[in-house]
């Protein structure tokens, strides 16, 4: 059976074409290139409403991109998710969109949250692809990565989802084309690979 990877791309801009969406055509050119079979969704076109309150997180009437996204997180094994470093963490939509779809019962069970439980995405792994102005190195050294670490740990990790590796995309806004070159071959050569 073919590994299943779901691109889910996070940059919340839906009328211009960012650096995150050429490296989520990179992954999906290389997954596909090698044989994978491979979904993708794109945050910003889907209509993700913000909670606003506990009751409606754990309310069953989740909207229909939501449970769309939650199907496409239920077939796949591998997760790729792809955003720009806003104000040191990840963009609100998706802190919205990952509010949304890892609820109670599709994530985690109930006792999780109260203690021992389990997360329901066991079995998948992720890989996180953080596009930013300063260099990958600073912000993994100087900021200490700290909004991927809660992303990894107190997200992904608490779901069940691992292992959970990264990309820290330094200089995203430089005008050299060599450096964005250099990503995009990287990004690729990870997509033929599945991780």
């Amino acid at each position: 059976m073919s590994r299943r990877i779901l691109i889910i791309q996070g940059h919340p801009d839906r009328e211009v074409s960012h650096f995150c969406h050429g490296l989520a055509v990179a992954y999906r050119k290389g997954a596909e290139g090698a044989g994978l079979a491979v979904e993708a969704l794109a945050i910003a076109q889907m209509d993700i409403p913000l909670l606003s309150s506990e009751a409606d997180w754990q309310a069953d009437n989740a909207a229909p991109d939501v449970v769309a996204a939650q199907e496409a997180i239920r077939r796949a094994d591998h997760l790729v998710l792809i955003f720009p470093l806003w104000m040191g963490t990840m963009p609100a939509a998706v802190k919205a969109f990952l509010e949304q779809v890892l609820r109670p019962g599709f994530a985690f069970d109930e006792q999780a949250r109260e203690g021992p439980g389990g997360g329901l995405l066991k079995g998948k792994s992720a890989r996180v692809i953080i596009t930013m102005g300063m260099p990958g190195l600073f912000y993994r050294w100087y900021f200490g990565a700290h909004g991927y670490r809660n992303l990894k740990r107190n997200i992904l990790k608490f779901c069940g989802i691992k292992p959970v590796k990264h990309c820290f995309v330094g200089l995203a806004n430089a005008k050299r084309p060599e450096g964005r070159q250099r990503w995009l071959e990287r990004i690729e050569s990870l997509g033929s690979r599945g991780v």
